[in-house]
């Protein structure tokens, strides 16, 4: 079988350019090889499948990057197909790359399907007993990733043999795992040592082991990796401020137990000076976060009266009162100006405002957005049955509870039992819990609060003006460029993306009450992907002649293009997507035409938003991409919620730190689209930018489904 896969495979790349040459063939050829022929390269690309594989997300990176070495590529054509029978000695673990199979248990039949992603075949070799139940194929052509007796024992075997496990008082506080590394000594020659890989442990414990390990300046830089980072990233969920200060305070100060007085000196003085890089790393990852927290201002102050008082008898430690004294600081001698072209900013008041400065000031307005923050006043429309309403003014981190009180008061509705609820503009409720904090920014875009007694939910209905707008804006969009939309729509999303604060990704997957703090400016931004998409199909079916249409679908087609050069991948997944919607795709008197070349770029886009192999297409493209980015967002917050739901976070008490590792990764992602300034050059227009920005900030959408696709079927029938 695999002789006439690797024939096939060969026949068919004799016709290809290697630009042609699909990913997941690539892929397959690289796990065809045998797995001592498989390069350094080849590994790598391996590696990075198996991180986007359900069945894997449990275990460790160097188990990952083992069982790239080891994994074999086997392929089945035909459903039906048996590939091991129930009572069969178990050889091979199975992860399913492509199709599905059903589990046949003998007397009951088909228990169950297992899908793509999913695995089979472990037990049988964890407890080296005959296989559990029959797998057959449940459709053609199968791909599987398969991992053979010999290779999975060795496996579990270096697994345990490299785990160290340190241990307080008969309990596990520490797992590390040990990776051998090789280093270049100073006369040539390689030396074999070992690092040591934070697995999981106890906060306090995992804290202790960084402070020393991570941050003591005379280790070696074989000893660093990502783990200051990916703790500093993620500390929120398993050692919050609350918990992280008291514990820095207590090892700052603790008293060594050296018996050497000039050894326990110096080791005081390193736990003093690691406390306090510590503390600037987090500055540096969280400034924002970390000038608002009150409790982080508290322990700033704390430490700073430690680190004072201790010059006197380590006068070393001036630098690190410098540091801290930086972060407690605030910039003084400065005033704000205000012009038209820039807004509000600080300069120096003995700086000129030239032209080439005001269009610096304008590029920092782009990338300076302040975000959202849980004081900031909200105000709040809350309707009744009758669609009157009430306004109200509170914190943006008001919890739902809050919000009915108030509504309460000022609407006059006595003491019985009132919900809060979002009517959506199709008539679904979705009803809020009591604990639910800052639920006005994660509105549906025609959404509208409405409050009720719980027994009388069934009376809302929505509010006219939900239904969205009854005409297109083509007439608008006829009079800007292409490029000139795109170019809008990017500032626009950029300044959005600054906004949102990398622990709001956190938040919102695991659960924004757990933590009690609030979300808005990530909603806000994933609400901008709905807006556009419903834009476009909205603009589509309101165009009552098919010459207008297909002249509409040009122009989005074309702003999907230049979204994608400016590399705003938000947007541009969101046209191509609002383009792909059943109200637009199904329209196929307008489609047939639209030039062959808009046909064949708009396939183009297809391709790149696969969602095959975890949108490995997407993945690869961003990956040769250099920031600033726009990401699709959308699909970052899959992947946290994926890492989220397949690992547990803790194990017998341990905080699951590859679990962690995880997150952190792909919030670093996010610090990666980032990391440099958005500059883009405007486009030449004789519009005023203010009123485009004024379109594309606000725009008009019909978000109902139902009504998009049957003003669709008006446009274009069903042929018959």
């Amino acid at each position: 079988m695999e002789h006439l896969i690797r024939s096939t495979i060969s026949c068919s790349f004799t016709t290809l350019t290697l630009a042609q040459i699909n990913e997941d063939d690539i892929l397959c050829m690289l796990l065809l090889k045998k797995p001592h022929d498989r390069t350094l390269d080849d590994l790598e690309i391996i590696y990075e499948e198996l991180l986007h594989i359900k069945a894997l997300s449990h275990l460790s990176t160097s188990v990952k990057r083992e069982l790239a070495s080891v994994l074999v590529f086997e392929s089945h054509a035909k459903a039906g197909t048996v590939l091991f029978n129930q009572g069969d000695e178990g050889k091979s673990w199975y992860i399913i790359l492509k199709g599905s199979v059903n589990v046949v248990i003998y007397g009951k039949g088909a228990v169950c399907t297992l899908h793509e992603g999913d695995d089979f075949g472990k037990l049988a070799l964890l407890n080296d007993a005959p296989r559990a139940a029959t797998i057959v194929l449940r459709e053609d052509n199968c791909h599987f990733l398969r991992v053979d007796k010999e290779d999975f024992n060795r496996i579990l075997r270096d697994v345990e043999a490299n785990t160290v496990r340190l241990k307080e008082h008969g309990q596990d506080v520490l797992v590390l795992e040990k990776i051998p590394t090789k280093s270049q000594a100073a006369d040539g020659t390689m030396q074999s040592h070992y690092k040591y890989s934070v697995m999981a442990g106890t906060p306090e414990k995992m804290l202790e082991h960084l402070l020393e390990t991570r941050l003591d300046n005379t280790k070696s830089e074989e000893t660093t990796d990502s783990f200051l980072e990916d703790f500093l990233l993620t500390h929120v969920i398993f050692m919050p401020t609350e918990k992280l200060c008291p514990a820095l305070l207590s090892y700052y100060d603790a008293k060594s137990l050296k018996t050497d007085e000039q050894d326990a000196g110096d080791y005081g003085l390193t736990q003093k000076k690691s406390v306090v890089q510590f503390v600037q790393e987090w500055h540096n990852l969280a400034e924002d976060i970390f000038n608002e927290d009150e409790q982080v201002q508290v322990f700033l102050q704390e430490l700073h009266s430690y680190v004072d008082e201790d010059c006197a008898s380590f006068p070393c430690l001036a630098s690190e009162l410098t540091v801290l004294e930086g972060m407690m600081s605030c910039e003084k001698g400065f005033q704000f100006i205000n012009t038209p072209e820039v807004g509000k900013r600080r300069i120096s008041p003995s700086v000129m405002l030239t032209k080439k400065m005001a269009n610096e000031l304008y590029l920092d307005s782009i990338n300076k957005k302040q975000p959202i923050k849980a004081n900031d006043e909200n105000i709040v429309k809350i309707y009744c049955a009758d669609h009157t309403y009430s306004t109200l003014r509170l914190p943006m981190s008001s919890s739902v509870h809050s919000l009915i009180e108030h509504a309460r008061e000022k609407l006059g509705l006595g003491s019985e039992e009132l919900v809060l609820c979002e009517i959506k503009s199709s008539g679904d409720r979705v009803l809020y819990k009591e604990d639910d904090l800052c639920v006005t920014t994660g509105l549906s875009l025609n959404g509208l609060l409405f409050i009720s007694p719980r027994k009388h939910l069934d009376a809302l209905t929505p509010h006219p003006e939900q239904e969205g707008p009854s005409i297109g804006t083509a007439n608008i969009l006829e009079l800007l460029s292409t490029k000139e939309i795109a170019y809008h729509m990017t500032i626009h999303d950029w300044q959005l993306f600054i906004c949102v604060q990398e622990y709001e990704l956190i938040y919102q997957v695991l659960g924004r009450s757990n933590f009690n703090k609030i979300t808005a400016n990530l909603d806000l931004f994933l609400r901008r992907f709905n807006e556009v998409q419903y834009w476009v199909v909205t603009e589509m079916v309101l165009a009552q002649n098919v010459g207008k249409r297909v002249q509409l679908l040009r122009k989005f087609i074309k702003v999907a293009a230049h979204c994608k050069e400016f590399q705003n991948l938000h947007s541009f997944f969101a046209i191509v997507m609002g383009l792909s919607n059943i109200a637009v795709s199904r329209l196929s008197q307008t489609w047939e035409k639209l030039p062959g070349k808009f046909k064949k770029m708009f396939a183009d886009f297809e391709t790149l938003m696969d969602p095959s192999r975890n949108h490995r297409v997407y993945r690869l493209s961003v990956s040769k991409l250099t920031p600033p980015i726009i990401p699709f967002m959308p699909l970052l917050m899959k992947d946290l919620t994926f890492t989220h739901d397949g690992n547990k976070t803790y194990f017998d008490g341990l905080v699951n730190f590859e679990k962690m590792h995880m997150i952190a990764q792909t919030i670093r992602n996010v610090r990666i689209c980032r990391s440099r300034r958005l500059d883009l050059e405007p486009p030449n227009t004789a519009k005023s930018s203010t009123e485009v920005q004024d379109y594309i900030r606000n725009l008009q959408v019909i978000d109902n489904q139902r009504v998009l696709t049957q003003l669709s079927y008006k446009l274009e029938p069903r042929r018959t």
